[in-house]
């Protein structure tokens, strides 16, 4: 297995209930709040607050997380280099995916404007 893939397999696995509270407290360092986070969650995924929070209490992995998306039309909009990786060159599709919702967030900590960082 590559490094590549073996990247990609951790990502899948991952919870969406241990990395949201990561998000959440990068946002509210940056003197941004939980309901704007769930606001850029809900434009990229589709899930409301309360299966944000369900999704949560499961510990759902990205791959089910992402598998029952309803993903944003727009979201590859999303482009620029979040962790290193440059968003529009990455291959795999939940990889992509994760890392999209990573630099939403992102913009959300660096206080870019919420009408920007959903791309209309």
């Amino acid at each position: 297995m590559t490094a590549i893939e073996k990247h990609n397999d951790r990502i899948a696995t991952m919870s969406f209930g241990t990395v949201y509270p990561l998000y959440l407290t990068k946002i509210t360092k940056k003197n941004r709040t939980k309901e704007e986070l769930t606001t850029v969650i809900e434009w990229l995924t589709g899930y409301t607050e309360k299966e944000q929070e369900n999704l949560i209490s499961k510990n759902t992995n990205f791959e089910t997380f992402f598998q029952n998306a309803r993903l944003h039309p727009n979201a590859h909009l999303i482009t620029g280099v979040i962790c290193g990786y440059r968003i529009e060159e990455i291959e795999n599709k939940l990889t992509k995916q994760v890392r999209y919702l990573d630099k939403l967030v992102d913009e959300l900590a660096k206080g870019r404007a919420l009408d920007k960082i959903l791309r209309k």
